[in-house]
Formats: C-alpha cells, sequence, structure tokens
C-alpha cells in the first residue's frame, strides 16, 4: 500500500497546517530535513519577532510582524536566475532569503501562533498576504502597504502591461492552493536548474493538488522526456490529449503521440 505523503497529512488537518506541509516537502528533496526539529526551532523565530512588536491591538499587528521580519533580515532572493533555494522553506529559514510566497508562509505561521489575523491572497506571480477585511495588501517581503494603483503597477511588471488588474486577482488563497503554488515554483526551478528527478518530485505532487489540466501533464511529460523515459511521457501526453480543448493543441499532441510511437521503449 502506498505510504500517505506527510504534507497530504498536514493539508487535510482541521485546521491545515501549510507552513508544517511545506516543510515536509523540503524533506522529500533534502532526507537531512528534519520537521520535527525545524518547527521546534521555529520558536526561537517567534520570539524574536514578538520581542520587537509594538504593543497593538493584534488586527493592527500584521505590518508589524512583516516589518519585523525585515529587521531580522528576511528579503526577497534577487539572485538571477532564481534556485531552488529560495521556495524550499528549510533553506528560506536558514539563509533568510526567497520568494514571496515563501516569506509569506513563514509570516503566516508566525501571525497564527501570535493570534494574528493574516491570510494569503492569490495575486499572480507574487504571493500577498492582508488583513481580513483591510482596504489594502501587504507585500510579505517588507510590509509595504498594496492600494489599488500599487496592485495594478505590481501586475503589470510581474504578468505584464495587457493584464488587466480583477477581482479574481484579489482572492483569498487556501492551503491546498499555496501548496500548489509552491509546488509550481519548485517544479520550474528545479526544471532550470536541470535537476529533473527533483522536478519529477514536484510534478507528482501538483498532480496530487490540482484538477485535472492538459498543461500539468504537459509539464511532467517533458520532464519524462528529459529522463528520456518514452512510456511515461506517451501517458501524460495521452492524458493531455483527453483534457485539451485546443484543436491545433490536440493536433501537435498527436503528431508527437505518432512520433513517439515510432520509438523503441528503453524503460
Amino acid at each position: 500500500m502506498t505510504t500517505r505523503p506527510a504534507w497530504l497529512e498536514c493539508l487535510e488537518r482541521e485546521p491545515s497546517a501549510p507552513f508544517e506541509a511545506a516543510l515536509w516537502i523540503a524533506a522529500e528533496h533534502d532526507p537531512q530535513v528534519q520537521p520535527a526539529a525545524l518547527l521546534r526551532d521555529f520558536g526561537n523565530l517567534r520570539q524574536q519577532v514578538a520581542a520587537g512588536l509594538p504593543q497593538l491591538p493584534p488586527n493592527e499587528l500584521a505590518q508589524p510582524l512583516l516589518r519585523r521580519l525585515n529587521e531580522l533580515g528576511f528579503h526577497e532572493d534577487d539572485d538571477y536566475p532564481l534556485r531552488p533555494h529560495a521556495a524550499l522553506l528549510h533553506l528560506v529559514l536558514q539563509r533568510r532569503r526567497g520568494q514571496p510566497l515563501s516569506l509569506a508562509l513563514i509570516a503566516l505561521e508566525l501571525a497564527r501562533q501570535l493570534g494574528i489575523a493574516l491570510q494569503a491572497v492569490n495575486f499572480p506571480g507574487y504571493l500577498l498576504v492582508r488583513v481580513p477585511g483591510a482596504d489594502h495588501l501587504l507585500d510579505p517581503c517588507n510590509g509595504r502597504r498594496l492600494y489599488t494603483r500599487d496592485c495594478r503597477e505590481l501586475l503589470a511588471r510581474v504578468a505584464g502591461t495587457n493584464n488587466e488588474l480583477n477581482a479574481a486577482h484579489l482572492q483569498s488563497c487556501d492551503a491546498r492552493a499555496l501548496l500548489l503554488r509552491l509546488s509550481r515554483n519548485l517544479c520550474q526551478l528545479h526544471s532550470n536548474d536541470g535537476n529533473h528527478l527533483a522536478a519529477l518530485k514536484d510534478a507528482e505532487r501538483i498532480l496530487l493538488l490540482a484538477e485535472p489540466r492538459a498543461e500539468d501533464h504537459l509539464t511532467r511529460a517533458a520532464i519524462y522526456r528529459a529522463l528520456d523515459c518514452p512510456q511515461a511521457e506517451r501517458y501524460d501526453l495521452e492524458r493531455a490529449l483527453l483534457l485539451c480543448d485546443d484543436e491545433p493543441e490536440r493536433i501537435r499532441l498527436g503528431h508527437r503521440l505518432r512520433e513517439l510511437s515510432r520509438t523503441p521503449a528503453l524503460h
């Protein structure tokens, strides 16, 4: 019987535990990661953050919490090209550098433990956070307030000037969506880094978390092609063909499948 992933157990708890789940995802890539020990060590960071917070009501402490993390050295990783260590949570905690999503996971867990209201916002290309009911969003990398104009500028920067800000960009992001975004980030970063076996772990996790999509099967098919596994690649191409509604793409997929049928199986 297949063992259920530890991160999935965290996701299915009530309440869910996305921060711990992200540590278990890191452990899939590095067997030396000990999530239980990291959770214990996290208490030290919580104490450092709490010691620097002003005496304000909890509903006014979200921005000070993010600024306090910034004071303690937590910043967006601006390396180019970006490497997987910007998304693997144990390394983000160690280096105090990471993608906005990874920094948000840390901030959200601190807020939960300190009784501060804070929620993730599923903004495209750059995860944001907010206090429920507030008229602004917050940048998890530095605590800056973002109003509508700021969000439009950020959207143009991360998604292109042809994209218009709409309500869908400001929806809350639940634990499953957080882990899905994290897995997509890791899959892309590992692929770009040439670590296809690591990317395969992320691609398989995406398929467990997401609704069936042709794009996700195509992502895994590309990884199998890089690993020279034509049988596995064929399976994902066939699944993508079943899920695809775009006729030109279906024609292209059919052509790829015919090419694969002429390739001798090595696995």
